[in-house]
């Protein structure tokens, strides 16, 4: 039996097929396999035998998981004993950019109407 030890940083934060791939020491096309996924379904019902992947509202989008899921399906269906699925902040996106751009200008806006 494999053995990896087990701790969730962050419960909120999603992971993709590669971090996946690495938490799993699996192939990416076992970690495929794996997904509960359907060409004619976007989102099919949980399946508690495939890793399901959260909601998503184009076909496109890419496949994400919640830590909590990713350490379900390795130990109920891997029969992993302990897992460890640690997520890391990941590198700001455009979208994260222009809300701190906002934030930092709604702050000098604010200090500039207290001034006064």
């Amino acid at each position: 039996m494999e053995k990896i030890d087990s701790n969730i940083s962050s419960e909120e934060e999603l992971i993709g097929i590669d971090e996946v791939q690495k938490f799993l020491n699996r192939s990416r096309a076992s970690v495929y396999r794996y997904t509960n996924t359907d060409l004619r379904n976007l989102n099919p019902s949980f399946n508690p035998r495939k890793l399901n992947p959260e909601f998503r509202t184009d076909q496109k989008e890419p496949l994400k998981f919640h830590p909590n899921e990713v350490a379900r399906f390795a130990k109920d269906i891997l029969r992993i004993k302990e897992v460890t699925v640690e997520v890391f902040n990941t590198p700001s996106s455009a979208a994260q950019n222009i809300m701190g751009q906002i934030l930092d200008e709604l702050k000098s806006i604010r200090s500039l109407l207290e001034k006064e």
